[in-house]
């Protein structure tokens, strides 16, 4: 069915959520255009977890089976102390037809999305953003920073936590800082390793995650109080520092950190947009609504559900007041999930590092329970009484 109400779509930052969004619409017989502040892509990162549920997400648009060959997927992660002795084996809850986890890269799950994008033959206007957005009566008036300008019937704002189409319909917001900051780094995988791992130590949490046959990425979160800046010439450093504590598979690790330009780091920072996250035609989707800290692996995995429930209600063919209100519905308590569980998470790794833990306290539990409320449905039959 032709949506009469929806017809041209800009959407705003060619990430994952952007770049998911114009697959998901053209499927829904709907033309986007995206328009991408950088004038190359340059993708940050290095490697992401997909669960079963952002796996499903992808399914509808017919990638989930090239992110699982491209990446690896495995059952979930090993558990130990700082010092390497083994704890447990956690299974990652699941789906039927889904691995509880699949690990892959940023940059891989990127093109993927791009990929399919080109084949589409979306336009893409790099080096491009918006300077500023008006609602009229037949939609939202939207002037590039080119010069040019144009009318839509809806703008998507998928350009992540620093959103400049935020910042045009709600206005500055104060983030969060969660106390912590996340670092990553690229390593060869070692043939013996079939699961994640993360160890557990007294000021940090690390842990090795698998994204392809030969690859994995060290993935540690540290107490970084008062939000430091660091210098970038010395984070391989700084980052062997903070291992120091760890033995295992993590002091093998941390002997490979040797350059600086290969670590991401970055201070955790979330917020939650209070509902609507619209104004008028313009919709908030991703990190622009929702950030959330990495502990459940789900950030990247709401964005993309985002914008494929949105897509799913543009084809019932409703007024865009009646479709956002819909999207609302579906949405916000679920993303609030993640964000306030998440935030959970990282105020009970600063308890736990400071000797703070209250001892009837179970992460594990916790996580799985978070994580099956996140394999039930997310698509469901829209109430339209």
């Amino acid at each position: 069915m032709t949506n009469q109400y929806v017809k041209k779509v800009l959407i705003v930052g060619g990430g994952i959520s952007g770049l998911t969004a114009a697959i998901a619409l053209k499927k829904a017989g709907i033309e986007a255009e995206i328009v991408e502040k950088e004038k190359e892509w340059n993708v940050y990162g290095v490697g992401i977890i997909q669960p079963p549920n952002a796996l499903r997400a992808l399914n509808e648009i017919g990638l989930a089976d090239e992110c699982i060959k491209q990446g690896t997927p495995y059952s979930g992660f090993d558990y130990y102390t700082g010092e390497g002795h083994f704890l447990y084996h956690g299974v990652s809850p699941t789906v039927e037809g889904y691995p509880g986890v699949n690990g892959i890269s940023r940059r891989k799950l990127h093109y993927i999305l791009l990929e399919s994008v080109q084949k589409i033959k979306t336009k893409i206007h790099m080096g491009t953003t918006i300077s500023t957005l008006k609602q009229v009566a037949n939609g939202v008036s939207v002037e590039l920073n080119s010069g040019t300008s144009q009318t839509y019937d809806l703008v998507i704002g998928a350009d992540g936590s620093n959103s400049k189409v935020r910042e045009l319909i709600v206005g500055s917001i104060d983030q969060q800082y969660s106390g912590q900051g996340v670092w990553r780094y690229t390593l060869s995988r070692p043939k013996d390793l079939e699961n994640g791992i993360f160890y557990y130590g007294k000021k940090a949490k690390a842990g090795l995650v698998p994204m392809s046959d030969r690859e994995m990425y060290l993935l540690v979160t540290t107490y970084e109080p008062g939000n430091p800046k660091l210098p970038a010439d010395q984070l391989h450093v700084l980052l062997r520092e903070r291992l120091a504590e760890f033995g295992g598979a993590i002091a093998e690790a941390a002997k490979q950190v040797t350059n600086a330009n290969e670590v991401v780091y970055r201070p955790i920072f979330t917020h939650l947009i209070p509902s609507p996250w619209y104004r008028g035609n313009v919709l908030l989707v991703g990190d622009a609504a929702h950030g959330t800290a990495p502990h459940l692996g789900q950030g990247a995995s709401i964005a993309i559900e985002d914008v494929i429930v949105l897509a799913d209600i543009l084809k019932h063919n409703l007024s865009i007041s009646e479709t956002l209100k819909a999207f609302m519905e579906k949405r916000f308590e679920r993303c609030k999930l993640i964000v306030k569980n998440s935030d959970q998470l990282v105020e009970w790794e600063l308890q736990t590092w400071n000797s703070e833990m209250k001892s009837d306290v179970n992460i594990g539990m916790y996580v799985k329970e978070t994580l099956e409320k996140m394999n039930e449905p997310f698509l469901t039959e829209l109430n339209l009484q």
